[in-house]
């Protein structure tokens, strides 16, 4: 091949001639290795044009709002749920048994101290006081009549003794008919607010049945509670505790007023009264409120805007805005462990020390490293191109 190829004058087409002649595989891998070759030069090119303009435009800031670390007293605190209580509280029953003749009441209203609720049938009573009047009347004229006979002394005084003890037993069983009839009739014994009830005329009742609940209408209520012994060990008489009822975000005072000398053996907890007195937002008794108790001595603390603290799997973290080697500002993740609520601001416990700036608002766009600038500062109007998400 190769004299026909000098013969040819083709000399410089020789290597050419020696490619077309090589298996299809070695030719195919040499194809595939030029276009690899090609494609990463043009990678290169383009992520090397790519730096170059990016060195060109300026670094992108995000806005925030700034807020600063402040010392504040705080108290640790424990938290509890408690149950209010009237202050009269009582489930209403009958003391005898009987036919209900009338009810008297609706539930959820309020009655007044005395009023009838429910009043059972004295039909039988009323005429066995009648009797019993009438005996009573003909007793007396009797002892009027002894008295005035006096022929007799021994057996006039006799008579007379006779004719008084009659009459003593006639009143005393108007006293006893009076008394049951009274205890048919079911009165409220305080003002009070009328719970649900199932009660209707005509229907017996058994002695002692349950007929309502009677809650006192009072300008206080007790909220119970229990806290741990530890907790226990350190309240007084007269402590106050915040009382948190549902739906709430402000906190109602309440007094402490009893603390129960017992520690429960099974929870190492003690149960606590405390009185609520003239507040609008005193919670209905029964309800479930949730209560803090203030635990020692106060404490000097750190107190940053609640929106300022990022929760994530690593624990508790802010973002703390400081300057670079340049004096530009720049966010820094920082770990920190975080309390209690005070407010609208959270307390910080360690990773934070008073009068470092944090993020608050729109943290939560920021990341490690980036420039930030403050919301309303006064870079704002020559950096605002520079501002991540604007054009």
């Amino acid at each position: 091949m190769d004299s026909v190829i000098a013969n040819l004058g083709l000399s410089g087409w020789k290597p050419i001639f020696a490619a077309l002649l090589l298996p299809p595989v070695p030719l195919l891998l040499l194809m595939v290795v030029a276009v690899g070759v090609g494609l990463g030069a043009w990678k290169y090119g383009s992520i090397q044009n790519q730096a170059a303009a990016s060195a060109n435009q300026p670094e992108p800031m995000e806005v925030v709002t700034l807020a600063v670390a402040r010392a504040v007293d705080h108290h640790q605190t424990s938290t509890s749920i408690g149950t209010v209580l009237a202050l009269r509280s009582i489930t209403l029953r009958n003391e005898l048994a009987g036919t209900v003749s009338q009810v008297r009441f609706t539930p959820g209203h309020i009655v007044e101290a005395g009023a009838v609720l429910v009043a059972l049938d004295v039909s039988v009573e009323e005429a066995d006081l009648r009797a019993q009047q009438a005996q009573a009347v003909l007793a007396r004229t009797v002892l009027d009549r002894r008295r005035a006979l006096t022929q007799d002394l021994a057996a006039a005084q006799e008579e007379v003794d006779r004719a008084r003890a009659d009459l003593d037993v006639a009143q005393a069983q108007i006293a006893r008919t009076k008394a049951l009839i009274a205890r048919k009739t079911i009165r409220a014994p305080f003002r009070a607010r009328v719970g649900l009830a199932d009660v209707h005329p005509g229907q017996y009742l058994n002695e002692g049945t349950s007929l309502t609940t009677l809650q006192g209408i009072d300008e206080a209520v007790h909220v119970d509670f229990a806290v741990p012994q530890h907790v226990a060990v350190g309240l007084r008489h007269g402590d106050l505790v915040d009382v948190y009822p549902a739906g709430e975000a402000a906190p109602v005072q309440a007094t402490i007023v009893a603390l129960d000398a017992r520690i429960d053996p099974a929870t190492r907890n003690a149960m606590v009264r405390a009185r609520i007195d003239h507040s609008p937002s005193m919670p209905a008794p029964g309800a479930a409120v949730r209560i803090k108790v203030r635990v020692g001595a106060p404490h000097s603390a750190v107190a940053i805007p609640v929106n300022a603290l990022r929760k994530g799997p690593g624990g508790d973290q802010v973002f703390v805005i400081g300057p670079d080697g340049q004096g530009k500002s720049r966010a820094h993740l920082r770990q920190v462990e975080s309390g209690a609520m005070s407010g609208d601001d959270i307390i910080v416990h360690a990773g934070l020390s008073v009068g470092e700036q944090v993020a608050a608002s729109g943290a939560f766009k920021l990341r490690d490293g980036v420039l930030v600038v403050a919301a309303g500062g006064p870079d704002m109007q020559s950096d605002s191109s520079h501002v991540s998400g604007q054009p």
